[in-house]
């Protein structure tokens, strides 16, 4: 899988493990900052991987801040992310399975890492269900082109 990865100073180290346990993996990074762990402003890394992502070159993306809920913000506001920050495994299998949901918000500060690891393994793992599921993501899409 392809996938767009980027965090604020916040999530700096939380990324870095992320890279080397994907990249292991299988799956193809693009990292797309931050590089250190200097103050930066996580806007502009949210919608670096959500542009990604909304464009097809991405198969999916993940965001990493001190809490995940700022990267999500960010995201949202690009049309076709469904940006998410789920808080345990039951709620990143449900946010692929009945949203397509293509942007997973992580915090560094709020999740130990082997949390991280099952809440992220789990999303990447599930596929969406479409049908109803679907039509319903068709009426946001419409929100999104108004």
């Amino acid at each position: 899988m392809k996938i767009a990865i980027a965090a604020d100073h916040a999530g700096f180290r939380l990324k870095q493990t992320i890279i080397d346990r994907l990249e292991a993996e299988g799956h193809r990074l693009f990292d797309m900052g931050t590089n250190d762990e200097a103050s930066c402003d996580y806007p502009v890394y949210a919608i670096e991987v959500s542009r990604s992502v909304a464009a097809g070159e991405s198969d999916r993306g993940i965001l990493i801040c001190g809490t995940g809920l700022g990267m999500c913000i960010a995201a949202n506001k690009v049309a076709g992310v469904r940006a998410v920050g789920p808080c345990d495994e039951v709620q990143a299998e449900m946010s692929r399975r009945h949203n397509d949901a293509n942007v997973l918000c992580l915090g560094e500060r709020t999740m130990g890492a082997d949390k991280v690891f099952e809440i992220m393994e789990v999303w990447l793992a599930t596929p969406f269900d479409g049908g109803r599921h679907a039509e319903r993501l068709g009426l946001i899409t419409e929100l999104e082109e108004r």
